[in-house]
This record gives C-alpha cells, sequence and structure tokens, in this order.
C-alpha cells in the first residue's frame, strides 16, 4: 500500500505522517508527480493561506496531478486548507480558484453580531454526523476533534458528512466518491483523530 502526503511547502506535513505511522501506514512526503500519480491514496495537508496554498502547488507542478487524485478514482484525503482548496473557490484574499471538485466556496466567520466568536476558530469542538460512513466508523457522534482556521466550506451540494457550530454551523467534513475533506486536524485530535486516519488506512487497504 503506497500513500503520499503532497510536499508543497506547507507547515504540518511531518505530524500527518506520523500519525499515519501510529495506525500502520508507512506514508512517503513528496511533490514528485509521478509518485503522487501512482500512489495507492493521497493525502494532501494544508496550513495557512488558500490562496499561498494553491500558489505553491502551481509552483511545484503539482496541481494537475492533484487535481487528477481528487477526481473519486481512489481514497483521497484533504485536511484543513487542503479540504477547503477541493471547493470551487475561497474569499480569502479576494475569490481565489480551488479544484472544483466539491461544488460551493470558502467564505470567512461572521466578524460581529451576537454571535461574535474570536478568529480563528482554534481548539476543541464537536462534530455532529450527517450521515453515517466508514470513514468515521468507532467515533461517537458529537466527537471531539482540533480545529484551526478563519474560513469554512460552504457546499451547494449534498456531500456533507458533519457539521460543526462556531457562531455558525458549516461542513466540517465532506465526501464525494473515495474523496475525502476533513476542517479539523486528525493529526493534532488524540485518540479519536487517529482513529479517523485508521479508517482512511483502512479504505485504502480495500
Amino acid at each position: 500500500m503506497s500513500v503520499v502526503i503532497v510536499d508543497y511547502d506547507v507547515g504540518n506535513l511531518r505530524s500527518v505522517q506520523k500519525a499515519l505511522e501510529k495506525v500502520g501506514v508507512d506514508a512517503v512526503i513528496s511533490r514528485r508527480p509521478n509518485q503522487i500519480a501512482s500512489a495507492d491514496a493521497v493525502v494532501l495537508p494544508g496550513v495557512g493561506a488558500f490562496a499561498e496554498c494553491m500558489g505553491n502547488l502551481r509552483k511545484y507542478g503539482l496541481v494537475e496531478v492533484v487535481r487528477d487524485a481528487a477526481r473519486g478514482r481512489r481514497p483521497f484525503l484533504g485536511i484543513c486548507v487542503g479540504y477547503q482548496m477541493l471547493f470551487e473557490s475561497s474569499e480569502e484574499f479576494g475569490d481565489c480558484h480551488g479544484f472544483g471538485v466539491f461544488k460551493g466556496k470558502c467564505v470567512t466567520f461572521p466578524k460581529s453580531g451576537e454571535d461574535h466568536h474570536k478568529i480563528p476558530h482554534m481548539g476543541w469542538n464537536q462534530v455532529k454526523y450527517t450521515r453515517r460512513d466508514p470513514l468515521f466508523a468507532g467515533t461517537p457522534d458529537g466527537s471531539d476533534f482540533y480545529f484551526v482556521h478563519s474560513f469554512y466550506p460552504q457546499p451547494t451540494e449534498d456531500i456533507t458528512l458533519g457539521a460543526t457550530e462556531y457562531g455558525v454551523e458549516f461542513a466540517s467534513c465532506a465526501s464525494k466518491g473515495k474523496v475525502y475533506g476533513v476542517q479539523f486536524h486528525p493529526e493534532k485530535s488524540q485518540a479519536v483523530g487517529l482513529k479517523v486516519l485508521e479508517n482512511f488506512a483502512a479504505m485504502v487497504r480495500g
């Protein structure tokens, strides 16, 4: 089983790799297009700004190979900004285009009104499942995961797996075919996050 974590100069790659190692996956960090194209599964982490992350993928010539990997023929997991980039666009620093695998866009949290919350959304928060999925097998509904983000996805199609409340309710995880995205960081979410990665590994193994 070959799992590639896409290397495009964002943080947290080694943390994701170590978390996968804990659940028995010998994942490789790589920016080699042929290695990504031939992998059994691809993981796209993301830390920082949407536009910068997309720009780095373009800089390393990885946009097309990652887009192809996210078309659903094999397991794919986008984490945090890696999840957001699966959508059509983001409002961050203007209207930035993503991969368009998921229909919808990413928007900022409300900054005023009685539901005002500190931005970024940082820390532990619940994910309430809107439908059960193998990715969350063995994890209770309402499990706490660790989040760090200032923008959130607004899907315009029925892909949401779970929702989280932070001033507004947003789609904190979604899927289409074999393509999954999670707004939280499973690699920072202790036992419940490792269980999600273990379930993803089980899908890769078939």
